[in-house]
């Protein structure tokens, strides 16, 4: 009985990271190749109303995320492009672009708030779903869960241990070193904006056709981009690493639901808050694990170092700033 309960548990943690764990890798892969994109937030919740609106139109859940993902990559695309063609702050634009989509998202949703329409239904895998304890929590899932499951291993992979991968990095480190070696900088960078986009969009549609479906203000999707955005640094702009910060939110989340059971007498939105301090307090633990000071005094203690160094991370250095060729 027991382990039900804490399969149950964990089940609903990996289908309610699903939309936070695409939006970080989304950001992740963005900010690997030096690009800021802050529109998340908003660009989350206009993808999660446009998927909800075609959804509904056309009964077609597939051209539901179709369109969600063109929204999130037409939304990125714009953010790249003032950036790297016109020169513009990339902190100003996204930020100015949060601010319009999500306003977009509530004037355009309006006729669809609160509606019923489809939704995304398990599909679980035979026999791997009977395996026990794992069976539960990752093989009786739905699509887009098994899809961002995937996307990490896949990002990883491609980050790391790929020449593609090593171009991406190059060009968020030292563009100018890249065009000298004949790789075209702005071209990546759009490139790479635009892919991040995409899944950005489609972690909005799996809000409003998944984990909360249907639409409405508000729709439960708020703060997550920015949340995405502080994953990014918790991960240290490591796509595996940022997806387990995805997977530790999600459980701070589901366990303040709990909390809510246990405790009846405390108000119920100390619950709903609590994650965002505890996220803060963690990324204060990953801020002094990086510094120099604290990994001298680990220097000595093997298991304490390797914690820090995998806590530790460093951003591209070529984060947020323009390239210009010489």
């Amino acid at each position: 009985m027991m382990e039900l309960e804490f399969a149950q548990l964990f089940a609903g943690v990996v289908a309610g990271a699903a939309p936070i764990v695409l939006a970080a890798l989304g950001e992740t892969i963005t900010e690997k190749a030096g690009v800021i994109n802050l529109s998340l937030d908003g660009t989350i919740l206009l993808s999660a109303m446009v998927a909800f609106a075609v959804a509904f139109e056309t009964h077609n859940i597939f051209l539901g995320f179709i369109f969600a993902a063109m929204v999130g990559a037409a939304v990125a695309a714009i953010v790249a492009f003032f950036s790297i063609y016109l020169n513009q702050s990339q902190v100003a634009v996204g930020f100015v672009l949060t601010l319009m989509t999500r306003d977009l998202a509530y004037f355009l949703g309006n006729p669809y708030s609160r509606l019923q329409g489809p939704q995304v239904l398990p599909l679980p895998i035979p026999l791997a779903k009977t395996i026990p304890f794992l069976g539960p929590v990752f093989f009786n899932q739905n699509l887009p869960v098994y899809f961002s499951l995937i996307m990490i291993a896949c990002c990883g992979w491609y980050v790391y241990k790929t020449p593609m991968g090593l171009h991406l990095r190059s060009v968020g480190e030292r563009p100018l070193a890249s065009y000298a070696r004949g790789i075209n900088p702005k071209t990546l960078q759009m490139v790479y904006s635009i892919g991040g986009g995409l899944l950005v969009g489609l972690a909005g549609a799996t809000f409003s056709l998944c984990v909360k479906p249907g639409w409405g203000r508000p729709q439960g999707a708020e703060g997550t981009g920015w949340i995405a955005l502080v994953l990014v640094i918790f991960g240290g702009w490591n796509p595996i690493k940022a997806a387990m910060g995805a997977y530790l939110f999600s459980f701070l989340q589901i366990m303040g639901i709990y909390c809510q059971q246990w405790l009846p007498g405390v108000p119920a939105q100390v619950f709903q808050v609590a994650p965002f301090p505890l996220m803060i307090f963690t990324l204060l633990v990953m801020s002094l694990a990086q510094k120099e000071s604290v990994l001298n005094w680990a220097e000595d203690k093997p298991q304490m170092r390797s914690i820090l160094v995998f806590l530790s991370g460093s951003m591209p250095s070529a984060l947020g700033k323009s390239y210009r060729p010489e």
